[in-house]
């Protein structure tokens, strides 16, 4: 050949490339697999984002509930403020009150 490579340093190349991709492949599907097995194997949530609300550009408050308390957080870019914690309430009552 004129270039200076031989038709076993083609096949050479050719074979380490489809080992790579091969090697890829594997590595994702892999990677996939851990993720799913650790979301399936999560059971119930313990945490859980009930309502957020924006009070300024990058800052929010929000109510969280974590395991059997909820749990007002205070969210701005650099950090997270607990502003209070409670026990959480088994039934939401706010939405069932009669109205006179």
């Amino acid at each position: 050949m004129a270039n200076g490579l031989s038709a076993m340093d083609m096949l050479r190349f050719a074979a380490s490339l489809v080992l790579v991709f091969c090697l890829l492949g594997g590595l994702l599907w892999a990677l996939k697999r851990m993720q799913s097995g650790v979301r399936s194997g999560a059971g119930v949530r313990q945490l859980q984002v009930i309502e957020a609300v924006s009070v300024g550009p990058r800052q929010k408050i929000a109510l969280v509930r974590v395991g059997g308390r909820e749990v007002l957080v205070g969210v701005s870019p650099t950090q997270l403020t607990a502003l209070g914690s409670w026990p959480a309430a088994l039934v939401d009552d706010s939405e069932n009150v009669d109205a006179p």
